[in-house]
């Protein structure tokens, strides 16, 4: 990842202070102000709740709470879609006046209209949502003409001097040729690119097209393969994530690094896995028996291998093993010769169906803070 020095240093400092210390810490704030969105994507679980709970909004002061309480240096704003949030422009400068790095995450229909409520910034950046070439991404996103709005978007951003990345989930039946095609472009136009696999979470409205662990793997090495190890293209990750994806590292997640805030409270135990909300970031910290978690540990953590899981990881195996993350760098991600080991899933606890839980007690909430819109909120239940 190439970040301006200042954030660099920030982000830099904060991990290696906080792994010094020992015990588990944050690296990036994920923040759901809202769940609204513009689009319908087939992936997502975020936007079919009732509209009682699709008009909830974090306020500007729950959102700098957030990143008060949980101290990470850095936050990823995603949803629904941040761009419906009237008060996106004050939360994001009030989270660059407290130098945290933010990352502005956007299917970017709106960005034309709103990209001057913004100022470029080495604390900002632009993540547009782009989820390969032309055919793959409308076809993601079940909307033609989106791609054409995407690169739009990144040409208009760059031209005003706003740093620009896009974020690119892999789902199942991808072409690796079509994949790597899409990051040769991406490489051309100077965009920075985040990667993951899709993973099947339980709100996700289609369950068919999202990647195990074996063809994530094999997936990885085959797209790694045509651009020289990775090396021929600029990601965000890490070199070791990226390794990671490839089948080249046997990694448990750290589900608490890159932890959830969103209208319910704060997520347990991750960004993708919703097993209840708690009020504050530390009951989410001391209240959630982690053991109970992760590949190997809980059927839906079966086939992940998501960036906000492994990132973690991958952050920390590098500041124990610098050499090996410098090395992968130089090298390149190996696609050839046996995977590392993979964690066994055999003895993981059956999934839990307790997602609903959550929706409910928020209505009774909504109900009770608003009792005019009681009846709208039957109606939508």
């Amino acid at each position: 990842m190439t970040l301006p020095l200042s954030p660099l240093l920030r982000i830099g400092s904060y991990t290696l202070r906080q792994h010094l210390k020992g015990g588990k810490y944050p690296l990036v704030l994920m923040l759901e102000p809202l769940l609204r969105c513009n689009l319908a994507c087939p992936g997502c679980g975020k936007i079919d709740y009732p509209d009682a709970i699709l008009n909830q909004r974090l306020s500007y002061d729950d959102c700098m709470t957030a990143i008060d309480e949980c101290g990470a240096p850095a936050v990823s704003i995603a949803g629904g879609e941040p761009l419906l949030h009237r008060d996106m422009p004050r939360i994001v400068k009030g989270y660059i006046a407290k130098k945290k790095f933010v990352i502005l995450c956007t299917n970017a229909l709106l960005l034309k209209k709103k990209i001057d409520d913004y100022a470029p910034s080495p604390f900002f950046t632009w993540s547009i949502h782009l989820d390969g070439d032309k055919g793959m991404h409308d076809h993601a996103v079940d909307q033609d003409g989106t791609y054409e709005v995407a690169i739009e978007a990144i040409e208009l951003a760059k031209a005003k001097g706003f740093r620009v990345q896009v974020n690119c989930t892999v789902f199942d039946g991808a072409d690796p040729d079509r994949l790597a095609g899409f990051f040769d472009e991406m490489e051309k136009r100077e965009v920075e690119i985040t990667i993951s696999p899709g993973y099947s979470y339980e709100r996700a409205a289609d369950q068919e097209h999202f990647l195990t662990r074996e063809r994530t793997r094999n997936f990885f090495r085959d797209v790694f393969r045509k651009g020289k190890g990775g090396k021929a293209w600029s990601f965000t990750n890490s070199p070791l994530f990226l390794d990671f994806l490839a089948g080249n590292q046997t990694y448990e997640c750290t589900p608490w690094s890159m932890p959830l805030r969103t209208v319910f409270g704060w997520q347990k135990p991750c960004y993708l896995v919703g097993e209840g909300y708690v009020a504050s970031f530390t009951e989410l910290m001391e209240g959630t028996d982690w053991d109970q978690y992760g590949v190997g540990k809980y059927e839906k953590c079966s086939n992940c291998m998501v960036h906000c899981g492994f990132e973690g990881t991958a952050a920390t195996d590098s500041i124990r093993n610098p050499m090996k993350m410098f090395g992968i760098g130089r090298k390149g991600v190996r696609t050839e010769g046996p995977f590392a080991p993979d964690i066994d899933l055999s003895k993981a606890r059956p999934a839990e169906d307790v997602f609903s839980s959550h929706v409910e007690r928020e209505l009774a909430r909504i109900k009770t803070a608003d009792p005019a819109s009681a009846k709208r909120v039957q109606q939508v239940a």
